[in-house]
């Protein structure tokens, strides 16, 4: 075991870890983080996805122990003052049917407007192409990015 520090949502933790476990099961297991998913642990759903210093990456791909002393932000974190104007979009847009893909969505769109604030409709495609939804489709939940982009 060895012990590493995370800035998780905006506060240092610290964990022991094993040399193999991976960052997904350190977020849910030992940090209480339940927003990231366990879907295909083969990195292919998106349903784990975090930010990691601001970028999108899928958490059941990484070993825990590679983000020593690194920030990750995950939908708690983002969610900390109440809903985010993207949310609140995804709610009114009717997004998500069983929210499975909602956390892993949320994380590749918030990503998407903070680097590209008015995204086209293919770059908002591209942005959340590596996440899988398998209830509701994707159109209610492209929709609800255009509307944050056009604002």
């Amino acid at each position: 075991m060895q012990k590493i520090s995370i800035k998780l949502n905006g506060e240092v933790r610290y964990v022991y870890v094993e040399p193999n476990e991976v960052l997904l099961d350190v977020l849910r297991d030992k940090l209480g983080a339940k927003s990231p998913k366990s879907g295909c642990e083969r990195g292919d759903c998106g349903a784990c996805a975090v930010l990691l210093n601001g970028k999108s990456v899928r958490s059941c791909l990484i070993l825990a122990i590679e983000v020593d002393g690194q920030e990750i932000d995950t939908l708690e974190g983002l969610s900390q003052g109440g809903l985010t104007p993207l949310q609140e979009s995804f709610i009114r847009h009717n997004s998500f049917q069983c929210g499975f893909c909602a956390p892993g969505m949320t994380i590749s769109a918030t990503e998407l407007l903070k680097n590209n604030p008015h995204p086209t409709r293919d770059e908002i495609k591209e942005a959340i192409a590596g996440n899988l939804c398998r209830c509701t489709g994707y159109e209610s939940i492209i929709e609800a990015i255009e509307e944050i982009s056009k604002k």
